[in-house]
């Protein structure tokens, strides 16, 4: 068990890393000296790397880096908020539904699923173009797509662990059902709800960059990742590093992500970590 724990955490250290290191150089972009990631400078579009401008200019003059790094703290709160948002609303229906089974589950859990029954890409796709693009609408329309999600895998691990021993002692001491759902349960199952949120926020991020792409995500001049690798097709014949840089950008960030989901699976999974 000890040797499965510590490769668990082995495989956990470079994924963690990266993301981590993605995470703070988003965060840090207002405090790093970059240049304007709206500022044209039609005298240097398309322009190479050059001192000053590590990766180049786009085709209006814009700094590169300065927008993939923009581009990478639009996209990465937007996931970030939506997943926290879906967490919050299908961990509380989770929680209800698998205590209170028959009536609760029927009101929570199976009404949500009905979400699951529209492929992801075309529910997004409907909705923004009803409401319009913007970050608020995504965040709106990424949040209702993971509900089902986290309101399924707390829904199954509460079935599991109710019945336990120290859920029972708990209960005998008098507990109200509020402490028991929150106080006793909840930290028991914060690990397949910790693999969960990651696998939200790795999925988000591919859908709020795909809705961009298509011209329903971020609204221009705002950075984004998407916007950026639709914007740089029509040039990447005259230069083709613009089309390289953001979609290494995005590759980098699922891959580290999805690495990071399996490696928290198998380090939180008691059932991956006995083999």
């Amino acid at each position: 068990m000890r040797l499965a724990r510590a490769k668990g955490l082995r495989r956990l250290i470079l994924p963690a890393g990266v993301v981590s290191l993605i995470v703070l150089v988003a965060l840090a972009a207002p405090l790093l000296p970059l240049p304007d990631p709206i500022r044209q400078d039609v005298a240097q579009r398309l322009a190479g790397p050059m001192s000053g401008s590590w990766l180049g200019r786009d085709e209006f003059g814009r700094d590169v880096l300065s927008r993939l790094i923009w581009g990478a703290r639009t996209s990465l709160s937007v996931a970030f908020a939506s997943a926290v948002v879906a967490g919050l609303f299908g961990v509380t229906l989770g929680l209800i539904g698998g205590w209170t089974r028959s009536w609760g589950a029927f009101l929570t859990v199976r009404s949500v699923e009905i979400i699951m029954c529209f492929p992801p890409v075309l529910l997004a796709l409907l909705v923004v173009t009803l409401l319009g693009p913007g970050a608020g609408t995504l965040l709106l329309v990424l949040s209702v797509l993971y509900v089902p999600g986290f309101a399924r895998v707390t829904y199954a691990e509460v079935l599991a662990v109710k019945g336990r021993d120290y859920v029972e002692a708990t209960r005998a001491l008098g507990a109200t059902s509020t402490h028991l759902l929150f106080r006793t349960v909840l930290p028991n199952i914060a690990g397949p709800l910790l693999v969960q949120f990651s696998l939200a926020v790795a999925a988000a991020v591919v859908i709020e960059s795909g809705l961009s792409f298509l011209g329903l995500g971020v609204v221009p001049p705002s950075p984004s990742w998407g916007l950026m690798i639709r914007g740089a097709r029509a040039t990447m014949e005259q230069a083709p590093l613009l089309l390289l840089w953001p979609c290494a950008a995005l590759t980098l960030t699922i891959l580290a992500m999805n690495l990071l989901c399996d490696a928290l699976r198998d380090l939180l999974d008691p059932r991956t970590a006995e083999h």
